[in-house]
């Protein structure tokens, strides 16, 4: 069985518009597919903050309508297009006043808060589940309009869910995709992800879905669009080891027991453990990364690395100033907290990432408040943005007389900023409670820089002493044993850090590329096309 043509509908991709791995595996796997042969487009919502001209992107003279019908009215809302030709894979923009209006991908920002207290920064979006509708809706539409019928229609967690059911129970829609295949993929199955929705009779109005399947994709009580697109078609999630912990452990509880609910329907969760762009981050092209010395890391060369991490220190040792020179230049929005005294010589920890229970964040704060307390060999930066509570701890930590000149914690987001703490640290850390995959333990191994990880989810990738070091539990105190053996080793072992460092990006090579992940991708694909054929998806 062969596949010709996959549509991604995804509400991010890199180089688009992006807030976590998503983006990077939409964009990889797209352009592998391409590479195969396998025509692939993606389509996603027209944002308010997109430069949507200057990416390249042109008006197509295509609009129409979208039935969006609330409880007690009907309704429609008009939605126009955009496409591009990104480096091969097409990509086309939904235009809405609904997307328009937004200013982020999905939650309120600073902006939105000041015009309208209510829409407080961080929180998600009131209408998340009416833009998922029209962008879903949308992109049928506009595939009926272009005469496009995909072998496979390729869906990005709960924001895309619902299209397997729409295909096979809406009139029209079930008519033009009868040959075509359904995946969701799932990249985060945690409480907060699912897009479920409560108001039950809003969801029947809204997705013009029938009543026998509101109530059938019910989980805790909420219309879930995981549960619909697994329900209509085969399902993955973006790790072997994530999909077993979801179906066979406890920690399905942090997901509202979704896997469980799937395996008592019969529903079995795949896991694909997502690839990566080795060359994408690359530290050998330094101009593109915006990083100041350029060292080879497929080929195990190193060398060039300490200048990165010089760099990087001299940048976070300039206290008050580095602060100025962020708000007003280069890194516009980064805010800063504490210092770094310039040490190349101790081994530098670097955390990129969401500030988040589920990152484990308030875990690293509370490791660096209590059985770090008197290490003072090491230095850390932290870069990223997350929920309010543990921004201020991280932030109020940094402050601790004993994590002065010891602790910079960055809260924003700067693409180029990222790579320098990817490439300056010695070590990289992720303590998560919980982790899908986890993408950025890949490109911090591609730059260097070692990571010191929670085994748990998609992160069991990382083996203790080979190409990364490992702890087991939420305990703060475990979190703060590994890294005191992390700096034993750099100060004891220097062969050892360099083995591991070589290790970890020919581990990434012979299994993680996106030429050797996409063909289980295929591999499901035809499994999928395959249960069209059988009629499987009907309920």
């Amino acid at each position: 069985m062969e596949i010709k043509k996959v549509v991604m509908l995804s509400r991010e991709y890199s180089g688009v518009a992006g807030a976590g791995g998503v983006k990077d595996v939409v964009k990889g796997l797209s352009t592998s597919l391409n590479k195969r042969g396998i025509e692939t487009c993606v389509i996603m919502p027209k944002y308010g903050f997109l430069d949507a001209v200057g990416m390249g992107f042109e008006r197509m003279d295509i609009s129409f309508r979208v039935d969006m019908n609330y409880t007690s009215e009907e309704r429609s809302e008009e939605v126009g297009f955009w496409k591009a030709n990104l480096a091969g894979v097409t990509c086309y923009l939904v235009e809405a006043k609904r997307f328009s209006e937004k200013k982020d991908i999905y939650t309120y920002t600073d902006e939105d808060q000041l015009l309208d207290p209510s829409r407080r920064k961080g929180e998600g979006h009131f209408d998340f589940f009416a833009m998922n509708v029209l962008h879903q809706k949308a992109a049928l539409g506009l595939m009926e309009t272009l005469g496009w019928r995909p072998d496979i229609i390729h869906c990005h967690d709960g924001h895309t869910g619902l299209v397997p059911a729409i295909i096979r129970e809406i009139d029209g829609f079930r008519q033009f995709f009868l040959k075509s295949a359904t995946l969701l993929t799932i990249h985060n199955a945690g409480i907060g992800y699912h897009q479920e929705v409560a108001d039950l009779p809003f969801a029947k109005a809204i997705t013009g879905l029938p009543w026998r399947v509101i109530y059938h994709c019910l989980l805790n009580g909420c219309f879930d669009p995981l549960i619909v697109g697994a329900t209509y078609g085969p399902v993955n999630t973006v790790s072997e080891n994530y999909a077993r912990e979801l179906q066979e452990t406890e920690l399905d509880a942090m997901t509202g027991w979704l896997g469980h609910a799937l395996k008592d329907r019969g529903i079995r969760l795949y896991g694909i453990t997502n690839g990566i762009d080795v060359e994408e981050f690359n530290p050998a092209h330094p101009d593109r990364l915006g990083l100041p010395c350029s060292f080879d890391s497929l080929s195990g060369d190193f060398d060039g690395k300490i200048g990165c991490k010089k760099s990087l220190l001299r940048l976070l040792s300039a206290g008050e100033a580095a602060a100025e020179f962020m708000i007003g230049g280069r890194f516009q929005g980064v805010k800063v907290t504490g210092t770094l005294e310039y040490r190349p010589d101790l081994p530098l920890f670097t955390v990129v990432g969401r500030l988040t229970e589920q990152k484990g964040m308030d875990i690293l704060a509370r490791a660096l408040e209590t059985g770090l307390g008197r290490e003072k060999s090491f230095n850390l930066a932290i870069l990223g943005s997350g929920k309010t509570d543990i921004e201020e701890h991280l932030r109020w930590v940094a402050t601790l007389p004993q994590n002065l000149g010891r602790m910079c914690v960055l809260n924003g987001y700067h693409g180029e900023l990222a790579n320098m703490m990817y490439a300056g640290g010695d070590f990289f850390v992720i303590p998560s409670r919980y982790e899908p995959c986890g993408l950025t333990d890949f490109i911090a191994q591609i730059m260097g820089n070692i990571p010191v990880v929670r085994s748990t989810g998609g992160l069991v990738k990382v083996k203790d002493g080979i190409n990364g070091l490992v702890f087991h539990s939420e305990d703060p105190g475990e979190l703060a044993l590994v890294i005191k053996k992390a700096i034993s080793i750099f100060n004891e072992s220097p062969q050892t850090i360099r083995d591991m460092q070589k290790r970890a990006v020919q581990i990434i090579l012979e299994n993680y590329t996106w030429d050797k992940v996409t063909l289980r991708y295929v591999d499901l694909y035809k499994k999928a096309m395959e249960d069209v054929l059988a009629k499987r998806g009907t309920i």
